[in-house]
């Protein structure tokens, strides 16, 4: 097996990971995932596909991501590394699947509309 590239979205970010056999290093955007992603809930987020899969340390991470915000794209390269590694071993799939990790989550910010404050909340009406 070589490299195996997919790709992951999530709101607006947009995440390009490759998947290689290795040590279990993830590499986001050139810094060490730890590194880029301050909390451990994001760096979790990332590892979850291989916790699930019980593929943890077997393969290196190089991830290209833009766009949005931390969630976004933490949840976006999970999408991607999940697509991987049902690229990897189609028996991943059942373990991935149920947990809800091979869903494009297709929610997105709802635009804001003229004569509104927000997308959805108005002026205050006062009738004099």
């Amino acid at each position: 097996m070589s490299i195996v590239h997919k790709i992951g979205r999530r709101k607006t970010s947009v995440a390009r990971v490759y998947v290689r056999p290795g040590s279990g290093v993830i590499t986001v955007n050139g810094k060490d995932a730890k590194e880029y992603f301050s909390t451990d809930v994001m760096v979790y987020k990332l590892n979850q596909p291989f916790i699930l899969s019980e593929t943890v340390g077997q393969y290196d991470v190089t991830v290209n991501v833009f766009g949005g915000g931390n969630t976004g794209q933490a949840e976006a390269i999970r999408l991607g590394i999940s697509r991987a590694l049902c690229e990897i071993n189609a028996e991943f799939r059942l373990a991935l699947k149920p947990a809800g990790l091979l869903t494009r989550d297709a929610r997105m910010v709802e635009r804001k509309k003229p004569g509104q404050k927000k997308a959805r909340k108005r002026f205050q009406f006062s009738k004099r």
